[in-house]
């Protein structure tokens, strides 16, 4: 599956076969999914130097599963297999994915194996916690899921990024203004963009936090998350993160306005009132400006139904960001639920139309100009 993941994604991936792992697949079933000639032999006959040819060709390696065996025989820099041996001639990233019972995961030996070889410079992946093989229950020794992988990968291959290493905050989702313990007022915010947007940016190497309201998408591994409720909530968040922020990118919806008070206990409908008095919310956006560091970018989003270039300028000023995204809301195959989007990227230098794009596709190009504004700071 990983194999197939990085192959569609338009990778070349060469796959090396230990002993053990011809045990439970065969090398034909790689070759399928790749395209390409599976290795198996350190000694094969006209492969001699296959070990410094692939290491060489490579620009990241990724043992998945990494036995305990391996691991051990890892950090001992032995290299008596194909697959040890590329190790010890690599000079690109290399990482490993642990996958073995919890107990031979706890062993000591194991955790000093998993700690030198962080030291050496290889990046060794957390397993996931889970079931495990038969009549085993649950623990730490699950191989993490594909796409968690697959997502790794992406983050070590762009390693070069501007963002790799710079601090991201990033707002998704909608918030919930509780009318009484069971109701509340919100809009149609599905946090789609924002958590591409986070996804992306840890792609990229930054370090990621991310402050989710309401979501319909799940959240990829690896990104720290901040669950909120409401405005206010999302205001303290984004408030305590913000001191070490380089990057903001406000790309939730909060609610602008929330009940004026909220029931104790459930409305009934045969007493409900005429009308619920409303007033306005935090202004999440607005309440960062005077906690933002000199350096940090500021990013914002406009979802207008009307005068949209108009509304987002003046937005741009009125919250003193470096950069806003303008959208349109009611329009098909725009703004809140969909999976694409069509956007127009303003600044004070001008104003940038895009095409309709997937919003994966639009995170990038968001964070490619936020690049070229983090090479100037």
């Amino acid at each position: 599956m990983l194999a197939r993941l990085l192959t569609q994604v338009g990778a070349e991936v060469d796959v090396v076969m230990t002993r053990g792992a011809q045990q439970f697949v065969g090398a034909v079933t790689f070759e399928g999914v790749t395209g390409r000639r599976v290795h198996t032999d350190l000694f094969q006959s006209g492969e001699a130097l296959a070990h410094i040819r692939l290491s060489r060709a490579a620009h990241a390696i990724v043992v998945a599963p990494a036995t305990a065996d391996f691991m051990a025989r890892a950090a001992e820099g032995r290299a008596d297999d194909l697959l040890s041996a590329m190790l010890l001639a690599a000079r690109c990233p290399v990482l490993l994915v642990p996958a073995m019972n919890d107990r031979m995961w706890a062993h000591p030996q194991t955790a000093n194996n998993a700690a030198h070889l962080r030291d050496i410079g290889y990046q060794v992946m957390e397993p996931d916690v889970g079931p495990l093989a038969f009549d085993e229950g649950e623990g730490p020794g699950r191989m993490p899921a594909p796409e968690a992988i697959a997502a790794r990968v992406e983050r070590i291959l762009h390693a070069a990024s501007p963002l790799a290493g710079r601090r991201v905050l990033v707002t998704a989702g909608s918030t919930r203004e509780a009318i009484d313990p069971v109701r509340f007022i919100s809009n149609h915010s599905s946090g789609k963009m924002g958590i591409a947007i986070a996804r992306a940016a840890w792609t990229r190497g930054a370090k990621v936090t991310l402050v989710a309201g309401a979501v319909e998408v799940p959240i990829p591994d690896g990104i720290h998350t901040v669950r909120i409720s409401d405005a206010a909530d999302m205001a303290q968040a984004v408030g305590a993160a913000i001191g070490d922020t380089d990057v903001l990118i406000m790309a939730a919806a909060p609610a602008d306005f929330r009940p004026s008070t909220v029931a104790n206990s459930k409305i009934k409908k045969a007493h409900a009132p005429e009308s619920i008095p409303l007033t306005p919310t935090v202004d999440v956006l607005s309440s960062t400006i005077g906690k933002r560091p000199a350096h940090m970018i500021a990013v914002g989003f406009a979802l207008e139904t009307e005068a949209l270039v108009e509304n987002a300028r003046a937005k741009l000023a009125a919250k003193q960001l470096d950069l806003i995204v303008a959208n349109r809301a009611g329009v098909e195959g725009e703004g809140f639920g969909a999976d694409t989007n069509r956007v127009t990227l303003i600044s004070a230098a001008g104003e940038e139309v895009l095409p309709l794009l997937a919003k994966s596709e639009v995170a990038e190009l968001l964070l490619d100009r936020i690049e070229v504004l983090a090479n100037g700071r």
